[in-house]
Protein backbone atom coordinates (compact mmCIF):
# COMPACT_ATOMS: atom_id res chain seq x y z
CA UNK A 1 0.00 0.00 0.00
CA UNK A 2 1.30 3.60 -0.84
CA UNK A 3 0.57 6.39 1.51
CA UNK A 4 1.59 9.79 -0.62
CA UNK A 5 4.96 8.69 -2.12
CA UNK A 6 6.00 5.95 0.50
CA UNK A 7 5.00 2.56 0.59
CA UNK A 8 3.34 1.96 4.15
CA UNK A 9 5.13 -0.95 6.36
CA UNK A 10 3.82 0.55 10.04
CA UNK A 11 0.77 -0.50 10.45
CA UNK A 12 1.52 -1.22 14.21
CA UNK A 13 1.70 2.47 14.48
CA UNK A 14 -1.96 2.85 13.14
CA UNK A 15 -3.67 1.32 10.63
CA UNK A 16 -5.48 2.94 7.20
CA UNK A 17 -9.10 3.43 8.01
CA UNK A 18 -10.88 0.96 6.07
CA UNK A 19 -13.39 2.33 3.50
CA UNK A 20 -16.36 0.42 4.92
CA UNK A 21 -15.07 2.00 7.64
CA UNK A 22 -15.81 5.68 6.36
CA UNK A 23 -19.00 5.07 5.14
CA UNK A 24 -20.90 4.24 8.25
CA UNK A 25 -19.19 7.20 9.93
CA UNK A 26 -20.05 9.60 7.90
CA UNK A 27 -23.96 9.71 7.75
CA UNK A 28 -23.27 11.11 11.43
CA UNK A 29 -21.16 13.63 10.92
CA UNK A 30 -23.81 14.71 8.13
CA UNK A 31 -27.35 13.52 8.88
CA UNK A 32 -27.34 13.17 12.54
CA UNK A 33 -25.70 15.45 14.80
CA UNK A 34 -27.80 14.90 18.06
CA UNK A 35 -25.96 13.90 21.44
CA UNK A 36 -26.69 10.40 22.16
CA UNK A 37 -27.39 11.36 25.48
CA UNK A 38 -30.28 13.58 24.68
CA UNK A 39 -33.39 11.30 25.56
CA UNK A 40 -35.49 13.63 24.80
CA UNK A 41 -36.05 13.33 21.02
CA UNK A 42 -35.53 10.66 18.46
CA UNK A 43 -32.34 11.67 16.60
CA UNK A 44 -31.03 11.46 20.29
CA UNK A 45 -32.08 7.59 20.39
CA UNK A 46 -30.75 6.88 17.02
CA UNK A 47 -27.14 8.01 18.25
CA UNK A 48 -27.18 5.98 21.42
CA UNK A 49 -28.29 3.15 19.61
CA UNK A 50 -25.60 3.32 16.97
CA UNK A 51 -23.64 3.88 19.79
CA UNK A 52 -25.03 0.86 21.49
CA UNK A 53 -24.52 -1.23 18.51
CA UNK A 54 -20.59 -0.66 18.39
CA UNK A 55 -20.50 -1.84 22.35
CA UNK A 56 -21.88 -5.04 21.49
CA UNK A 57 -19.60 -5.43 18.13
CA UNK A 58 -16.49 -4.66 20.67
CA UNK A 59 -17.84 -6.41 23.55
CA UNK A 60 -18.42 -9.85 21.52
CA UNK A 61 -15.16 -9.46 20.21
CA UNK A 62 -13.43 -9.78 23.75
CA UNK A 63 -15.72 -12.70 24.83
CA UNK A 64 -17.70 -9.68 27.32
CA UNK A 65 -20.96 -8.08 27.29
CA UNK A 66 -21.77 -4.36 26.38
CA UNK A 67 -22.12 -3.30 29.83
CA UNK A 68 -18.79 -4.27 30.31
CA UNK A 69 -17.31 -1.58 27.46
CA UNK A 70 -16.14 1.94 28.35
CA UNK A 71 -15.55 4.17 25.44
CA UNK A 72 -12.71 6.61 25.49
CA UNK A 73 -9.96 8.40 23.70
CA UNK A 74 -7.96 5.91 22.79
CA UNK A 75 -6.36 2.67 24.04
CA UNK A 76 -4.20 5.46 26.46
CA UNK A 77 -6.73 6.77 28.10
CA UNK A 78 -8.33 2.96 28.56
CA UNK A 79 -4.68 1.79 30.36
CA UNK A 80 -4.75 4.85 32.33
CA UNK A 81 -8.70 4.44 33.70
CA UNK A 82 -8.21 0.59 34.88
CA UNK A 83 -4.28 1.58 36.52
CA UNK A 84 -5.34 4.62 38.38
CA UNK A 85 -8.80 4.00 38.82
CA UNK A 86 -7.85 0.66 40.51
CA UNK A 87 -4.56 1.86 42.55
CA UNK A 88 -7.34 4.92 43.84
CA UNK A 89 -9.40 2.53 45.31
CA UNK A 90 -7.20 -0.07 46.72
CA UNK A 91 -7.82 -1.51 49.52
CA UNK A 92 -5.09 -1.56 52.85
CA UNK A 93 -3.89 -5.33 51.96
CA UNK A 94 -3.53 -5.14 48.78
CA UNK A 95 -0.69 -2.38 47.72
CA UNK A 96 1.59 -3.93 45.22
CA UNK A 97 1.41 -3.70 41.89
CA UNK A 98 3.27 -5.75 38.76
CA UNK A 99 3.86 -4.48 35.78
CA UNK A 100 6.06 -6.37 32.96
CA UNK A 101 8.86 -5.03 32.00
CA UNK A 102 8.10 -4.71 27.89
CA UNK A 103 4.78 -2.58 28.65
CA UNK A 104 3.91 0.10 26.11
CA UNK A 105 5.18 3.42 27.61
CA UNK A 106 1.65 4.49 28.78
CA UNK A 107 1.41 1.37 31.38
CA UNK A 108 4.67 1.84 32.59
CA UNK A 109 3.62 5.76 33.13
CA UNK A 110 0.67 5.26 34.54
CA UNK A 111 1.47 2.39 37.00
CA UNK A 112 4.28 4.90 38.08
CA UNK A 113 2.20 7.55 38.51
CA UNK A 114 -0.40 4.73 40.21
CA UNK A 115 2.02 4.32 42.94
CA UNK A 116 3.55 7.94 43.66
CA UNK A 117 -0.27 9.13 43.75
CA UNK A 118 -1.38 6.48 45.99
CA UNK A 119 1.81 4.98 47.75
CA UNK A 120 1.76 1.21 46.36
CA UNK A 121 4.61 -0.51 45.38
CA UNK A 122 5.41 -0.88 41.87
CA UNK A 123 7.59 -4.08 40.90
CA UNK A 124 8.48 -5.00 37.78
CA UNK A 125 7.84 -8.59 36.00
CA UNK A 126 11.08 -9.64 33.89
CA UNK A 127 11.33 -10.48 30.14
CA UNK A 128 13.38 -13.60 28.88
CA UNK A 129 15.71 -12.79 25.73
CA UNK A 130 12.52 -14.05 23.35
CA UNK A 131 10.59 -10.93 24.23
CA UNK A 132 8.30 -12.71 26.63
CA UNK A 133 7.41 -12.59 29.75
CA UNK A 134 9.26 -14.98 32.76
CA UNK A 135 6.27 -16.68 34.03
CA UNK A 136 8.43 -18.17 37.11
CA UNK A 137 9.39 -14.89 38.27
CA UNK A 138 5.51 -13.75 38.01
CA UNK A 139 4.84 -16.86 39.73
CA UNK A 140 7.50 -15.72 42.24
CA UNK A 141 6.66 -12.53 42.53
CA UNK A 142 2.97 -12.58 43.05
CA UNK A 143 1.09 -13.53 46.23
CA UNK A 144 -2.09 -12.06 48.17
CA UNK A 145 -1.26 -8.34 48.90
CA UNK A 146 -0.68 -7.62 44.74
CA UNK A 147 -3.37 -5.49 43.87
CA UNK A 148 -2.80 -5.90 39.69
CA UNK A 149 -1.02 -7.25 37.35
CA UNK A 150 -0.14 -5.57 33.77
CA UNK A 151 0.86 -7.66 30.80
CA UNK A 152 0.05 -6.80 27.54
CA UNK A 153 -0.79 -9.51 24.99
CA UNK A 154 0.78 -8.72 22.24
CA UNK A 155 4.17 -6.81 22.20
CA UNK A 156 3.70 -3.65 19.97
CA UNK A 157 7.77 -3.53 18.81
CA UNK A 158 8.65 -6.93 18.41
CA UNK A 159 5.26 -9.00 18.27
CA UNK A 160 5.21 -11.21 20.78
CA UNK A 161 2.10 -13.21 21.86
CA UNK A 162 2.40 -13.52 25.89
CA UNK A 163 0.90 -16.39 27.65
CA UNK A 164 -2.21 -15.04 28.56
CA UNK A 165 -3.94 -18.24 30.02
CA UNK A 166 -1.32 -18.83 32.45
CA UNK A 167 -1.13 -15.53 33.64
CA UNK A 168 -4.34 -15.20 34.18
CA UNK A 169 -4.65 -18.64 36.31
CA UNK A 170 -1.80 -17.04 38.40
CA UNK A 171 -3.71 -13.62 39.09
CA UNK A 172 -7.23 -15.98 40.27
CA UNK A 173 -5.18 -18.01 42.67
CA UNK A 174 -3.59 -14.63 44.21
CA UNK A 175 -6.83 -12.80 44.02
CA UNK A 176 -5.45 -9.98 41.83
CA UNK A 177 -6.58 -8.45 39.06
CA UNK A 178 -5.17 -9.13 35.83
CA UNK A 179 -4.80 -6.24 33.30
CA UNK A 180 -4.14 -6.63 29.63
CA UNK A 181 -3.19 -3.87 26.79
CA UNK A 182 -4.67 -5.58 23.69
CA UNK A 183 -4.45 -3.54 21.52
CA UNK A 184 -2.53 -4.81 18.83
CA UNK A 185 -4.16 -8.54 19.74
CA UNK A 186 -7.33 -8.05 17.43
CA UNK A 187 -5.29 -8.93 14.50
CA UNK A 188 -3.18 -11.64 15.55
CA UNK A 189 -5.26 -13.39 18.17
CA UNK A 190 -8.57 -14.67 19.38
CA UNK A 191 -9.41 -13.17 23.11
CA UNK A 192 -11.81 -14.43 25.08
CA UNK A 193 -11.89 -12.25 28.91
CA UNK A 194 -13.41 -14.55 31.04
CA UNK A 195 -12.25 -17.37 30.08
CA UNK A 196 -8.36 -15.94 30.17
CA UNK A 197 -9.31 -14.52 33.80
CA UNK A 198 -8.86 -10.84 32.34
CA UNK A 199 -10.63 -8.04 35.11
CA UNK A 200 -9.50 -4.85 32.54
CA UNK A 201 -8.24 -4.74 29.09
CA UNK A 202 -7.47 -1.77 26.72
CA UNK A 203 -8.46 -1.48 22.84
CA UNK A 204 -7.62 1.10 20.40
CA UNK A 205 -9.86 1.83 17.04
CA UNK A 206 -7.36 3.06 14.96
CA UNK A 207 -5.25 -0.22 15.20
CA UNK A 208 -8.15 -2.28 13.72
CA UNK A 209 -8.76 -0.20 10.40
CA UNK A 210 -11.01 2.17 12.38
CA UNK A 211 -10.59 5.73 13.09
CA UNK A 212 -8.03 7.71 15.39
CA UNK A 213 -9.36 9.75 18.76
CA UNK A 214 -11.50 6.63 20.31
CA UNK A 215 -10.84 3.32 22.14
CA UNK A 216 -12.30 0.81 25.17
CA UNK A 217 -11.52 0.03 28.18
CA UNK A 218 -13.19 -3.55 29.21
CA UNK A 219 -13.98 -3.81 33.09
CA UNK A 220 -15.26 -6.71 34.35
CA UNK A 221 -18.71 -6.36 36.12
CA UNK A 222 -17.75 -7.41 38.91
CA UNK A 223 -14.59 -4.93 39.58
CA UNK A 224 -16.18 -1.93 38.13
CA UNK A 225 -16.28 -0.30 41.60
CA UNK A 226 -13.18 -1.12 42.17
CA UNK A 227 -12.51 1.94 39.78
CA UNK A 228 -12.31 5.49 40.47
CA UNK A 229 -12.86 7.62 36.98
CA UNK A 230 -10.66 9.50 35.65
CA UNK A 231 -13.45 11.59 34.28
CA UNK A 232 -16.13 13.38 36.34
CA UNK A 233 -18.95 15.25 34.45
CA UNK A 234 -22.89 13.93 33.72
CA UNK A 235 -22.35 10.68 34.77
CA UNK A 236 -22.50 9.08 31.27
CA UNK A 237 -21.30 5.18 30.66
CA UNK A 238 -22.34 3.74 34.20
CA UNK A 239 -20.00 6.72 35.83
CA UNK A 240 -16.97 5.23 34.38
CA UNK A 241 -15.80 7.85 32.30
CA UNK A 242 -18.13 11.37 31.68
CA UNK A 243 -18.49 13.39 29.16
CA UNK A 244 -20.46 13.21 25.43
CA UNK A 245 -19.41 10.29 23.12
CA UNK A 246 -18.34 10.98 19.74
CA UNK A 247 -20.94 8.99 17.43
CA UNK A 248 -19.29 8.61 14.82
CA UNK A 249 -15.92 7.84 15.90
CA UNK A 250 -17.81 4.91 18.03
CA UNK A 251 -19.47 3.78 15.07
CA UNK A 252 -16.43 3.54 13.37
CA UNK A 253 -15.16 1.83 15.68
CA UNK A 254 -17.63 -0.96 15.88
CA UNK A 255 -17.89 -1.25 12.21
CA UNK A 256 -13.93 -2.01 12.29
CA UNK A 257 -14.75 -4.51 14.85
CA UNK A 258 -17.48 -6.16 12.49
CA UNK A 259 -15.01 -6.47 9.48
CA UNK A 260 -12.81 -8.59 11.47
CA UNK A 261 -15.74 -10.72 12.72
CA UNK A 262 -16.77 -11.13 8.61
CA UNK A 263 -13.44 -11.71 6.85
CA UNK A 264 -11.75 -15.11 7.79
CA UNK A 265 -9.17 -14.26 9.96
CA UNK A 266 -7.36 -17.31 10.03
CA UNK A 267 -6.88 -17.30 5.98
CA UNK A 268 -5.93 -13.42 6.57
CA UNK A 269 -3.37 -13.85 9.13
CA UNK A 270 -1.69 -16.41 7.16
CA UNK A 271 -1.70 -14.51 4.34
CA UNK A 272 -0.05 -11.51 6.19
CA UNK A 273 2.38 -13.68 7.75
CA UNK A 274 3.67 -15.41 4.68
CA UNK A 275 4.45 -11.38 3.18
CA UNK A 276 6.26 -11.36 6.60
CA UNK A 277 8.10 -14.24 6.60
CA UNK A 278 9.44 -13.34 3.04
CA UNK A 279 10.51 -10.27 3.77
CA UNK A 280 12.25 -11.74 6.96
CA UNK A 281 14.19 -13.87 4.58
CA UNK A 282 15.49 -11.06 1.99
CA UNK A 283 16.44 -8.81 4.59
CA UNK A 284 18.29 -11.54 6.38
CA UNK A 285 19.65 -12.09 3.17
CA UNK A 286 21.39 -8.75 2.77
CA UNK A 287 24.09 -10.38 5.68
CA UNK A 288 24.71 -11.90 8.83
CA UNK A 289 24.77 -8.61 10.26
CA UNK A 290 20.62 -8.75 10.08
CA UNK A 291 19.19 -10.29 13.16
CA UNK A 292 15.28 -10.56 13.95
CA UNK A 293 14.09 -9.51 17.26
CA UNK A 294 11.81 -11.51 19.26
CA UNK A 295 12.70 -14.40 17.21
CA UNK A 296 11.74 -18.03 18.08
CA UNK A 297 8.50 -17.67 19.90
CA UNK A 298 4.63 -16.68 18.38
CA UNK A 299 4.43 -13.21 17.09
CA UNK A 300 2.14 -10.80 16.04
CA UNK A 301 1.75 -12.10 11.86
CA UNK A 302 2.60 -8.61 10.80
CA UNK A 303 5.29 -7.61 12.97
CA UNK A 304 8.85 -7.87 11.63
CA UNK A 305 11.07 -6.31 14.22
CA UNK A 306 15.20 -6.56 12.98
CA UNK A 307 18.31 -5.05 13.56
CA UNK A 308 20.87 -4.24 11.68
CA UNK A 309 24.04 -4.49 13.50
CA UNK A 310 26.86 -1.60 12.75
CA UNK A 311 24.16 0.74 11.62
CA UNK A 312 21.91 3.22 12.77
CA UNK A 313 18.30 2.46 12.56
CA UNK A 314 17.76 5.72 12.45
CA UNK A 315 19.86 7.12 9.86
CA UNK A 316 18.76 4.21 7.54
CA UNK A 317 15.20 5.55 7.60
CA UNK A 318 15.98 8.51 6.79
CA UNK A 319 18.22 7.29 4.10
CA UNK A 320 15.29 6.08 2.61
CA UNK A 321 12.45 8.89 2.88
CA UNK A 322 9.75 9.75 1.59
CA UNK A 323 9.53 6.79 -0.10
CA UNK A 324 9.48 3.96 2.68
CA UNK A 325 7.46 4.18 5.77
CA UNK A 326 8.15 1.95 9.48
CA UNK A 327 9.38 2.69 13.01
CA UNK A 328 12.43 2.44 15.07
CA UNK A 329 9.85 1.79 17.51
CA UNK A 330 6.65 2.86 19.34
CA UNK A 331 5.43 5.75 17.67
CA UNK A 332 4.39 7.24 21.22
CA UNK A 333 7.85 7.61 22.00
CA UNK A 334 8.07 10.42 18.91
CA UNK A 335 10.41 12.62 19.78
CA UNK A 336 12.01 11.21 22.49
CA UNK A 337 15.89 10.11 21.46
CA UNK A 338 16.48 6.81 23.37
CA UNK A 339 16.84 3.25 23.21
CA UNK A 340 13.69 1.29 23.09
CA UNK A 341 13.15 0.20 26.51
CA UNK A 342 11.50 -3.33 25.20
CA UNK A 343 14.83 -4.27 23.58
CA UNK A 344 16.69 -3.53 26.49
CA UNK A 345 14.30 -5.18 28.32
CA UNK A 346 15.26 -9.04 26.23
CA UNK A 347 18.58 -8.07 26.45
CA UNK A 348 20.10 -5.86 23.52
CA UNK A 349 22.90 -3.57 24.19
CA UNK A 350 21.87 0.30 23.71
CA UNK A 351 23.72 0.03 20.00
CA UNK A 352 21.75 -3.45 19.04
CA UNK A 353 18.54 -1.16 20.30
CA UNK A 354 19.81 1.82 17.79
CA UNK A 355 19.97 -0.49 15.26
CA UNK A 356 16.76 -1.75 14.85
CA UNK A 357 13.54 -1.52 13.38
CA UNK A 358 10.41 -2.12 13.07
CA UNK A 359 8.68 -3.06 9.93
CA UNK A 360 4.56 -4.12 10.16
CA UNK A 361 2.81 -5.49 7.75
CA UNK A 362 -1.67 -5.43 7.21
CA UNK A 363 -4.62 -5.86 5.28
CA UNK A 364 -3.70 -3.50 2.19
CA UNK A 365 0.19 -5.00 2.23
CA UNK A 366 0.89 -6.39 -1.23
CA UNK A 367 4.02 -8.33 -2.25
CA UNK A 368 4.82 -5.54 -4.10
CA UNK A 369 5.48 -3.43 -1.12
CA UNK A 370 8.07 -6.04 0.08
CA UNK A 371 10.04 -5.96 -3.45
CA UNK A 372 10.03 -1.63 -2.97
CA UNK A 373 10.94 -2.14 0.33
CA UNK A 374 14.07 -4.62 0.02
CA UNK A 375 15.76 -2.91 -2.75
CA UNK A 376 15.26 0.51 -0.82
CA UNK A 377 16.96 -0.67 2.25
CA UNK A 378 19.81 -2.60 0.37
CA UNK A 379 20.81 0.62 -1.86
CA UNK A 380 20.64 2.54 1.26
CA UNK A 381 22.84 0.38 3.21
CA UNK A 382 26.11 1.06 1.59
CA UNK A 383 25.56 5.49 1.51
CA UNK A 384 24.60 4.99 5.00
CA UNK A 385 27.73 3.26 5.73
CA UNK A 386 29.50 5.40 3.68
CA UNK A 387 28.10 8.77 5.84
CA UNK A 388 29.04 7.56 9.00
Amino acid sequence: MRIGNSTYLDYQASTPVDPRVMATMEPFFRDNAANPHSVDHAAGWAAQRAIDGSALAIAKLIGADPDEIVFTSGATEANNLAILGLAARAPSNRRRMLVSAIEHKCVLASSRAAANRYGLILEMIPATSNGVIDIEALRSLLNDDVLCVAVMAVNNEIGTIQPLSQIGQLCKEAGAIFHCDAVQAPLAMQLDVHELGIGSLSLSAHKIYGPKGVGAAFLRRDIQDQVEPLIYGGGQQRNLRSGTLPTPLCVGFGTAVSILEEIDGIAEHERVRTLRDQFEERLCGLGSFVQVNGAGTARHPGNLNIRFEGYSAQDILAAVQPNLAASTGSACTSGISEPSHVLRAIGLTEAQADASIRFSLGRFSVPEDIDVAVSLIRDALPRVAAAA
